[in-house]
């Protein structure tokens, strides 16, 4: 059994929440810069280097690289031989996104009560989605979620025999949907089975893999290359302003699922798709 100390946590989150809405993680910024050189749309091209400019100064000034700091997102793996000491472990989250937001200055876009609206100031609570595996680790992926883009999801309750053509228009729908509104060039995670929620937080969580890393699963690889060939042949381009660059990346995620459903969820994120992760 190993013991970890919550306050360790919460250190890891404050520095995480800075680290995350300042700078691009590297596969993020390898698939951009190869987008830069992909597009073909003069005013496309422009865009994109105006964003690549944004990045850079955001970088250089420690200005965060979007206005909209994002709802945290706190994916945790725990180890179960791990033992927690010094706290709850839900509130030493809570106190690390509060300390990130307030000393690092990020703008605070959390409301108590989704009716009555009154802003928290200081960005919390996060939404924290826990698993727990083997061994005495614990893993921590941060992701901050801005709305322009998390407002343009969608969940589709599919029949079995829409089959997988079926997942396809669900997708297409999805970005077709969001147009500019999820500012593109965007990055599209897809749940596909378990049940309702199940899809939708699969959908999110496919947002924090790495680029680099290919999906195991051969059909799943062969999906998310054909859906992000078609996406970019929609034309919505970077920014909305036409071009063949309308996303970076499709990061799928399945589940097996009931006979009776076919649960599909996409959760777009736009061209930052802010993610970190650490291991405690």
């Amino acid at each position: 059994m190993r013991t970890v100390q919550v306050n360790e946590v919460t250190r890891a989150v404050r520095e995480m929440c800075i680290e995350a809405n300042h700078f691009l993680s590297a596969d993020m910024k390898k698939v951009f810069d190869e987008a830069v050189d992909k597009e073909q749309s003069g005013l496309g091209k422009l865009v994109l280097n105006q964003l690549k400019e944004n990045l850079q100064i955001a970088g250089d000034d420690m200005i965060p690289i979007c206005q909209d700091t994002g709802m945290a997102v706190v994916f945790l793996k725990v180890g179960q031989e791990v033992h927690f000491e010094g706290g709850v472990l839900s509130d030493a989250i809570h106190e690390g996104v509060r300390q990130g937001y307030v000393e690092g200055y990020l703008r605070k876009s959390v409301v108590k009560d989704p009716i009555f609206r009154e802003n928290t100031k200081d960005n919390t609570p996060a939404v924290i989605h826990y698993e727990i595996v083997e061994g005495d680790q614990v893993e921590i992926t941060l992701a901050p979620k801005g709305f322009g883009s998390e407002n343009m999801s969608r969940v589709f309750m599919l029949k079995p025999a829409d089959g997988i053509e079926g997942v396809k228009e669900a997708i297409l729908t999805a970005v077709r949907d969001a147009g500019p509104n999820a500012c593109p060039p965007m990055v599209v995670g897809v749940g596909i089975g378990g049940t309702f929620e199940k899809c939708a937080l699969m959908a999110k969580h496919a947002l924090t893999r790495n680029l680099e890393e290919a999906s195991p699963v051969e059909y799943v690889r062969e999906l998310e290359a054909e859906m992000l060939e078609k996406i970019n042949q929609l034309g919505i381009g970077p920014g909305g302003l036409g071009g063949c660059v309308t996303a970076l990346a499709v990061n799928i995620e399945t589940y097996p699922t009931h006979i009776a459903g076919l649960p599909v969820a996409v959760n777009i994120c736009c061209h930052v798709n802010r993610h970190v992760t650490r291991k405690l």
